[in-house]
């Protein structure tokens, strides 16, 4: 992925000056124009390699159609609802999001007491301390509904109060909850154990309305609903629930909601809710972080250092390291290789990682074969689309790790494709920083042939006068063999493989020597 060309980046909200400091200071000009219409970004952003946003400028799938140059979108805070991901994730541009930046900041808003209610009281010129008696928090039971990062600091901080945490997250295992005190347990069971609940997920079509089931019937009669951070009550109520401020509940906090500024007033209007604006992360040091780090974020991709806070190119974070981009490329030559073998019809793809070494390497080289496969076929294909365009051609790609090692220590990579009963198969490995080929449809190479350049592969009867006469076939059409590599005999043929200067303009001038040839550049 051609990140380094990223010269050009706009801004199109208001973030701390660290943040066009920091961009500038390695070589990125930084446009900034805020409160651009719809038609106004999708006039604008093309030119653009890069776009940082906040909360209000809606990254559709319409602007990002129209970002012919776009290669990363950075969200200057954690919530990404209003980028396209989608839309985003299949035209390959990185979406990212601030990491662990404001968590401290937003997860210590929360209120545990009728201040705004007493504050209007004493403003109104009354005093009924009775009215706006407080609860504590020791000895309390809070449920926490998503334990991510803020989910996570928030258990942690209330443990110090004495309180007692338990949770649910259809993501995080039950064991990683657990290294931080919280137990998990479903929904269902949570509700009747809880004193506080506080909910911390992003609002999406798989949580909207994720906790409106609850019955508050079942909840601890003094329960006190928080609803912060990454939270829009959506979440929390679904489309219509308002009956949750009756019965059992006896005050909700909100810190922001779907639609800001809110268009129905009727939750801000209860007076069992305490609401403001969107000001989990509105101090002047979140503020500066905000800006400065989704900056940072940027040059270090950019720089091609790391990837922090990716939210859809996670072969992509693999792929930085210097370790792993030799076995990039492994993947993307072996796809390439397969495809110049088998051309566009196959329908499965199965990746082997074999090795202990390349245990956890599925996610990038499934991605990195998936391009080989579908190079010149498809647009700005790379590892952050590679694998939604491969299935919309009809690929079905999946991926297997063996413990078994063949024919390298370092490791090595299988794979496989197959259609209507016909597969074709190939294995590689890396040495010395080299994707090298060790297998071709069965036939092992007495050395091991690296993919570089450009090549010529042919299948033939077993015959040295057949290098002599390709290589002669080759010389006529000027073009020179710079390197040569057989492989070992079955059934009396062999696959031979030249390194060749240039690529023959018709390979079928080869067809009175051979029984099979291709040709590809890597």
């Amino acid at each position: 992925m051609d990140l380094v060309n990223i010269r050009k980046i706009l801004i199109t909200e208001s973030v701390a000056p660290g943040c066009k400091i920091a961009l500038e200071e390695n070589g990125i000009e930084v446009v900034e124009k805020r409160n651009l219409s719809k038609d106004e970004l999708i006039a604008e952003i093309e030119e653009y390699g890069g776009l940082i946003v906040r909360s209000a400028t809606k990254v559709t799938a319409e602007v990002i159609d129209a970002a012919q140059n776009l290669k990363i979108i950075g969200r200057a805070g954690t919530g990404v609802d209003n980028v396209d991901v989608n839309a985003a994730t299949k035209k390959g541009i990185v979406v990212m999001k601030n990491e662990s930046r404001n968590k401290c900041t937003n997860q210590k808003y929360k209120c545990f007491r009728h201040i705004p209610q007493a504050f209007a009281s004493m403003k109104a010129g009354e005093w009924d301390r009775k009215r706006f008696m407080g609860e504590e928090l020791y000895g309390k039971t809070l449920g926490i509904v998503g334990l991510g990062r803020i989910g996570k600091e928030v258990a942690i901080r209330m443990q110090s109060f004495g309180m007692k945490t338990i949770g649910f997250d259809p993501v995080i295992p039950a064991e990683v909850s657990a290294s931080f005190g919280v137990q998990q347990m479903p929904l269902t069971q949570l509700w009747p154990l809880c004193d506080f609940i506080t909910v911390h997920t992003p609002l999406m079509p798989s949580t909207a309305g994720k906790s409106s089931g609850i019955k508050f019937s079942m909840c601890n009669s003094s329960l006190c609903v928080f609803s912060c951070w990454a939270f829009r009550a959506q979440v929390l109520l679904g489309h219509s629930n308002y009956n949750l401020f009756g019965g059992n509940c006896i005050e909700t906090a909100v810190s922001f909601i779907q639609h800001e500024p809110p268009k129905n007033r009727l939750l801000i209007n209860h007076p069992n809710v305490i609401s403001c604006p969107h000001l989990g992360a509105s101090t002047v040091e979140a503020q500066e972080r905000c800006g400065q780090d989704i900056a940072n974020q940027i040059v270090e991709l950019i720089q091609g250092k790391a990837l922090v806070g990716a939210v859809n190119s996670q072969a992509l974070t693999s792929a930085l390291a210097p370790e792993i981009q030799p076995w990039i490329k492994l993947g993307e030559a072996l796809g390439a290789l397969l495809k110049a073998c088998a051309g566009q019809k196959n329908s499965h793809v199965k990746i082997t990682t074999l090795g202990a070494s390349l245990k956890n390497a599925g996610s990038y080289l499934t991605a990195a074969v998936a391009m080989g496969l579908l190079k010149g076929a498809c647009q700005n294909i790379n590892l952050v689309n590679a694998l939604i365009l491969a299935k919309e051609a009809g690929l079905m790609v999946t991926a297997d790790h063996s413990a078994t090692i063949l024919g390298s220590k370092d490791g090595a990579c299988a794979v496989e494709t197959s259609l209507s009963g016909t597969s074709r198969k190939v294995i590689g490995s890396v040495q010395s920083g080299v994707p090298v080929l060790l297998e071709l449809n069965g036939a092992r190479f007495r050395q091991h042939v690296p993919l570089v350049g450009k090549l010529l592969l042919y299948k033939s009867l077993r015959d040295p006068q057949t290098v002599s006469l390709v290589a002669g076939l080759l010389a006529n059409a000027g073009i020179y063999v710079e390197a040569y590599s057989v492989s070992l005999a079955a059934d009396g043929e062999q696959w031979s493989i030249l390194g060749i200067s240039s690529l023959l303009e018709d390979v079928n001038i080869l067809s009175a020597h051979v029984k099979a040839a291709v040709q590809l550049a890597i």
